[in-house]
């Protein structure tokens, strides 16, 4: 009856409540309760007091909030609290003079604790049935390489400090977090604190318990001011070292090292990493475009190194002739590349169109830019619909920004003193590999953006048949030596489904064609197998073999190694190494693959795994980290749900692109997140892609569509100022010429080539360091960041293709070069 009681009182209990502590309480209690009977008054009365009783119960937040618990000391007691409640701890401790009940209910309540926000939840819920908000999907922002490397680790630790920010001028707070050369600091917001700045902080907590010898404190310089509330403001320092105390300095190394595990290590900045880094290294292996990058040897700019993936790798082959040599150092000459580089954007952007040529068995390249052709109206329909009649017809979009090879070495993002091994794997490139990228000055991207609606676009271009060998122009030359371009495979996870396993054993093989070809195993798996055979062979990719296993066949007799059913999947230059596949006929398990995966469970500790060593070591590593510090795309993460998938995740580098741009200026969420939905169709991601992708492997080829987004810079909402149509490549866009030409006189137009690939699992050995770091301090963190990153199902790239889809619509080039004006002077007022 009594809690009942009170609870009527609610109310007024939180405004007396507020009062508690004032020195005329009983003057405020009787004139808030005069209108009160006396049964009623005397329970509010009891209920102050027991509100005013001191308590030394320990609060615990671990696991109750949102935040981020750390340790906290009060009079000699030690808490675990996150910023928010030690903010509201502290407030409370100063209203009320002591550590009271009604101090302890206060920090219970605060705003991100689990329980209050699940109270929130079901009364908003039951006020809200018959009114259900669609809120719009926001997906994690990841900023590529935005990770830093620590030279040691920090305590999350609370104590008492006194900070001096000038002369006479001393204010309390408290630490947030502490290492030996920096240091997080609370105090507050009124106090004016600038970068640079130097300031002398006490550590008073500490001098409590320490004979520290620093009466004048210690100096530190102020990195950023961070604002944490009204109240308050954190703030970032690292030591100048002026003091000269090695005595100091190896105490407080010693009381890090030796209380991070009461204290426990502050974890964010790995977190971060291993978030970032894992969003990286799904990205790299799917994009399909060719990464190339260009030398400077005494101002003469060269192709030098192309690092392919199983997404891009056909471009390189394309651009190579008959003995295999490339030639795109004459593709991107020294002429082209300088006039790429006199154009006026970050990222110089153009497009290229190429085809070949073969007479008397040798390939000959013909390439042509767009502001090439844009010189002679004429030449560019000759060469573009000529082109065009070529199985060969390609077209590229090129990309161009600086690359540097100090951006070759990422070190990790643990502290140096973390373990031993650290210093040891935090190691620069080797002279070798520097040797080999000392000299690049920039990137290319090369995309390939051919589509079927382009070149019949082209096709139906006219064309002066007498004028063709006046496109000899455009035609590449053979050098006697040309220069050599080194192609480097990406090194990631390998996905095989089985591991292969270094074994020799005797071989006979039967084809259609030949007699039987005697050889030996290099390696085998429980699906597939390595054959060095004993002479060249005539066997080619595709072809279904039968082979004998004479020598394992002695070992066993619970199966027949003879005749087993194999597909050719590989055959070496030399004709004298194939690769096999086990040859399926029917669903029923087959003889081979039963007999090696006995084998091989029967003999692990016994066989060696394969390793394919890379021809340079560490070149790959130091390319790709060079890639990720210069990111210029629109990548884009999707995440399985229980029955579709969703946009889990978008990564923005260190270009962000238009598209990036146009939707952070609408943006109003959390910035670590960006809402991307507003770009598709209703229903794509969800419905279309998620059932298309389904079918696919990580192995099949990209998904490839066309999304075309107009856009009314005049809408104040994204959802009103965005309208899109996607269609899959090589669909006619007959349907859309209403929605294109609209856009265009109206609005602002882009167009898109979406590419989509399925992953397969995440690379964790790529990040087993910083996995392992986490897991020794918080192993549920640890977990969490590894299934967040089996969320992801499929990554995608939108390249910007609208200049070249503009060149082949059929409207007037009066409008579109008003649209284009007006996008460019939209565009750029985000920047000014």
């Amino acid at each position: 009856m009594a809690e009942d009681k009170l609870q009527k009182y609610q109310p007024l209990i939180k405004e007396l409540k507020s009062q508690l502590g004032e020195p005329n309480f009983d003057k405020i209690f009787d004139q808030m309760t005069k209108d009160i009977s006396k049964p009623d008054r005397f329970l509010l009365k009891m209920e102050m007091s027991r509100l005013s009783q001191p308590i030394a119960r320990f609060i615990d937040l671990r696991g109750q909030v949102a935040g981020e618990v750390k340790p906290y000391e009060y009079e000699g007691k030690q808490h675990f609290m996150d910023d928010l409640a030690i903010e509201v701890f502290e407030r409370e401790i100063e209203r009320h003079g002591k550590y009271t009940l009604a101090v302890y209910e206060e920090v219970m309540q605060t705003e991100n604790n689990y329980r209050v926000m699940q109270k929130k939840a079901q009364d908003n819920e039951s006020l809200t049935d018959d009114i259900v908000a669609e809120q719009p999907d926001h997906a994690k922002l990841i900023r590529f390489a935005s990770y830093e490397s620590r030279i040691e680790e920090r305590m999350n630790y609370s104590i008492k400090i006194s900070v001096e920010l000038g002369k006479g001028h001393a204010i309390n707070g408290t630490t947030s977090d502490i290492s030996l050369s920096g240091a997080k600091i609370k105090i507050p917001a009124k106090e004016r604190v600038r970068p640079a700045q130097l300031v002398s902080v006490r550590l008073i907590g500490l001098e409590q318990e320490f004979e520290l010898g620093l009466k004048e404190g210690i100096q530190y310089e102020v990195v950023a001011v961070e604002p944490l509330s009204k109240e308050q403001q954190h703030v970032r320092l690292k030591r100048t070292f002026v003091e000269n105390s090695n005595a100091f300095d190896e105490f407080l190394d010693s009381f890090i090292h030796g209380n991070k595990r009461r204290y426990k290590v502050n974890l964010d900045n790995t977190m971060d990493a291993i978030v970032c880094k894992g969003y990286e290294q799904y990205y790299q292996p799917r994009v399909s475009s060719l990464f190339v990058f260009i030398s400077q040897t005494d101002k003469h700019l060269l192709p030098t190194i192309a690092l392919t993936n199983e997404n891009n790798a056909f471009i390189n082959y394309y651009f190579e002739d008959e003995k295999k040599f490339s030639c795109l150092y004459q593709v991107l000459s020294q002429a082209r590349l300088n006039a790429m580089l006199s154009l006026p954007s970050a990222v110089k952007e153009a497009t290229l169109y190429c085809f070949t040529h073969i007479k008397d068995g040798k390939i000959y390249h013909y390439s042509a830019f767009d502001f090439e052709l844009a010189k002679q109206a004429q030449i560019r329909n000759l060469f573009v619909a000529y082109g065009a009649q070529k199985n060969s017809w390609r077209t590229f979009k090129i990309q161009l920004m600086p690359s540097h090879p100090e951006d070759a070495f990422i070190p990790l993002s643990l502290p140096a003193n973390a373990g031993k091994n650290i210093e040891k794997l935090n190691k620069p490139p080797t002279p070798r590999v520097q040797s080999y990228i000392n000299n690049v000055k920039y990137l290319a991207l090369i995309t390939d953006i051919s589509s079927k609606q382009q070149k019949d676009a082209y096709l139906a271009l006219s064309f002066n048949k007498a004028i063709v060998n006046q496109l000899k122009i455009f035609g590449r030359g053979k050098a006697l030596n040309p220069p050599k371009l080194e192609v480097v495979s990406l090194e990631y996870v390998n996905l095989r489904s089985h591991k292969r396993y270094l074994y020799k054993t005797a071989v006979t093989i039967h084809t259609e064609n030949q007699a039987q070809i005697s050889g030996h195993t290099l390696d085998l798996s429980v699906m597939g197998l390595q054959v060095q055979l004993a002479q060249p062979s005539t066997m080619t990719k595709g072809d279904i073999i039968h082979l004998d296993l004479p020598d394992l066949q002695k070992i066993t007799k619970q199966y027949t190694l003879s005749h087993l059913r194999y597909e050719v999947v590989a055959v070496s230059k030399t004709k004298t190494t194939i690769n096999l596949k086990v040859s399926k006929l029917t669903d029923l398990p087959q003889v081979a693959s039963e007999f090696f995966k006995l084998l091989i469970d029967s003999n692990k500790d016994k066989l060696q795994p394969c390793k394919e060593s890379p021809r340079i070591p560490g070149l790959s590593t130091a390319l790709r980290n060079m890639v990720t510090k210069s990111v210029c795309q629109f990548p884009f993460y999707l995440h399985k749900e229980t029955s579709h998938y969703k946009i889990g995740a978008v990564g923005v580098g260190l270009y962000p692109t238009p598209i990036h741009r146009l939707l952070m200026y609408y943006h109003n969420a959390k910035p670590e997140q960006l809402n991307i939905k507003p770009l598709f169709p209703s229903g794509f991601i969800e419905s279309t892609l998620t059932e298309t992708i389904r079918k696919h492997s990580r192995k099949s080829k990209p998904l490839k569509y066309t999304l075309f987004v107009s856009f009314n810079n005049n809408e104040q909402e994204l959802t009103k100022a965005l309208k899109s149509h996607c269609i899959e490549q090589g669909e006619s866009l007959e349907s859309l010429e209403l929605f294109l030409k609209r856009a265009v006189t109206k609005h602002i137009l882009f167009v898109f080539h979406l590419h989509v690939s399925k992953t397969g699992r995440p690379d964790t050995d790529y990040l087993a360091n910083e996995l392992r770091y986490v897991s020794h301090y918080a192993l549920h963190k640890a977990k969490e960041l590894e299934e967040g990153l089996w969320q992801v199902t499929g990554v995608c790239d939108l390249i910007d293709v609208t200049d070249e889809q503009l060149r082949t619509l059929n409207l007037d080039n009066k409008l579109i070069t008003a649209m284009r004006l007006r996008k460019q002077a939209w565009l750029k007022s985000l920047l000014s």
